[in-house]
């Protein structure tokens, strides 16, 4: 019998030797998607609308990333033509959607979680849930297969094209990709944010510290300022001083809130120990939140803490290098590009890195413009059949700070899937596809109908 034994590396960390083993191939097809959340999500539906047979790996029980595992129950940039809209108007169809703005509004999570498992089972994507991707197999330049662990046991998924939607860039860096990480220089990571759903006795009665109160436009940020003003006054009057300086309520449904009040600092997205650590550093600030609350009485009284995420929120992860790179000079001149996926009009929006210089937002030192995303910043520099979706994409600190935003995300997504259905056609690498062939068969996947 083959048993693992325990060494040494140089640096005297000790390991464990195992046995070589062959990994059994469950699933071959054109594409396969590593990560269902708002980008994976798009690039799955792309990928399938476009004739493509799609495999969609996700680590947690639930589509949705962020969205859903994450409680974001916020979201930014939905005005992306195709797939957000879609989103858009299925979520007012069954009424899970608050706010004035389509651009930007609140959303009731479980309806998000079945909206995107409809779309998927009417798309025909194999799904895979409580999979965790662990390994790529390589050929040269190409991955051949992504590689995972779950109950099942550990698998393999075979594909010609593959879309790395994981957030950080995971298949991406397992696969040799180069990538860079945090602020250049320092490595400074955006901090990580803990989010929780609460409900409230009489809604009326705390509605001035709810941000974008009545279906306010999302985009009144002065608004949105006086209303976490109002609420930092309430929780001083409750002995708490939050970890993010701009405490955040959303009205997600009646009398049930979203609760965005912590900041994670100096937390690693690729550090397993020190995510472990700010999950629970954050699930115990919003209990010490909702328990100061409760205590004071009036308007607070019984309020009820009703869920915490299962996902921390993470802003920034790896940023894979591309075949082009979008760029803080971009956002200032507002570029364009003849193979432009998307136009991005976000603004810069980085969250203080260092909490002894701040616990807020930092103040851009440059003036922006919409510009656009191009193709080319989807597609991995390094491995030859494989292409980015979301904030993993091509770019640089400053400008992943605007385009991380998760309708930005779905919409990379879907252009990474329309590229990868045309390249799993055709036999040809995704750097291989002409513009035109993207741009009208992207055309063809925006109007597509529920």
């Amino acid at each position: 019998m083959n048993t693992p034994f325990i060494t040494r590396k140089p640096n005297r960390m000790k390991c464990v030797a195992e046995a070589a083993r062959r990994t059994p191939i469950a699933g071959d097809a054109d594409v396969v998607v590593c990560g269902g959340g708002p980008a994976g999500i798009a690039a799955a539906l792309a990928a399938a609308r476009n004739g493509a047979k799609t495999c969609l790996i996700e680590v947690h029980g639930c589509l949705g990333g962020v969205w859903t595992a994450g409680l974001l129950t916020w979201l930014f940039e939905m005005e992306q033509p195709g797939i957000t809209r879609e989103i858009t108007r299925e979520l007012d169809r069954r009424g899970a959607r608050r706010g004035g703005s389509r651009d930007r509004y609140a959303y009731d999570v479980e309806a998000m979680k079945l909206l995107l498992e409809d779309l998927c089972r009417a798309a025909k994507i194999d799904v895979h849930l409580h999979t965790r991707l662990a390994a790529a197999a390589k050929d040269q330049r190409r991955v051949r297969a992504a590689i995972t662990e779950s109950k099942s046991g550990r698998e393999a998924w075979s594909a010609r094209c593959f879309i790395d939607a994981t957030g950080d860039g995971d298949l991406a860096a397992l696969s040799g990709c180069g990538f860079s990480i945090g602020r250049p220089g320092s490595g400074e990571c955006q901090p990580m944010t803990y989010m929780a759903l609460m409900s409230v006795r009489n809604v009326n009665a705390v509605s001035p510290c709810i941000s974008f109160w009545g279906g306010a436009d999302g985009r009144s940020f002065r608004s949105h300022l006086a209303a976490s003003k109002k609420f930092t006054a309430e929780l001083q009057r409750a002995g708490i001083t939050p970890s993010y300086a701009v405490p955040t309520l959303f009205q997600v449904q009646g009398n049930l809130l979203a609760l965005m009040i912590n900041h994670e600092y100096g937390v690693s997205a690729i550090d397993a120990r020190k995510i472990t650590a700010a999950t629970l550093r954050g699930r115990a600030e919003v209990n010490r939140v909702v328990n100061a609350l409760r205590a004071v009485g009036g308007r607070w009284k019984d309020l009820h803490l009703v869920a915490t995420c299962e996902q921390i929120g993470v802003r920034e992860g790896r940023r894979i290098h591309g075949h082009d790179t979008v760029t803080q000079d971009d956002l200032i001149a507002g570029s364009r590009h003849a193979d432009a996926v998307c136009r991005v009009a976000f603004a810069i929006d980085i969250h203080c890195t260092n909490p002894a210089q701040g616990k807020g937002q930092e103040t851009p030192a440059v003036r922006t413009k919409p510009y656009d995303v191009p193709v080319r910043a989807l597609i991995a520099r390094d491995v030859d059949n494989l292409l980015l979706a979301g904030r993993c994409i091509s770019g640089d600190f400053i400008a992943h700070s605007s385009y991380r935003v998760t309708g930005v995300a779905v919409a990379t997504g879907q252009a990474a899937g329309v590229t990868a259905a045309l390249s799993a056609r055709h036999d040809k690498l995704p750097k291989d596809i002409l513009w035109p062939h993207i741009k009208d068969a992207l055309r063809k996947t925006i109007w597509t109908k529920l």
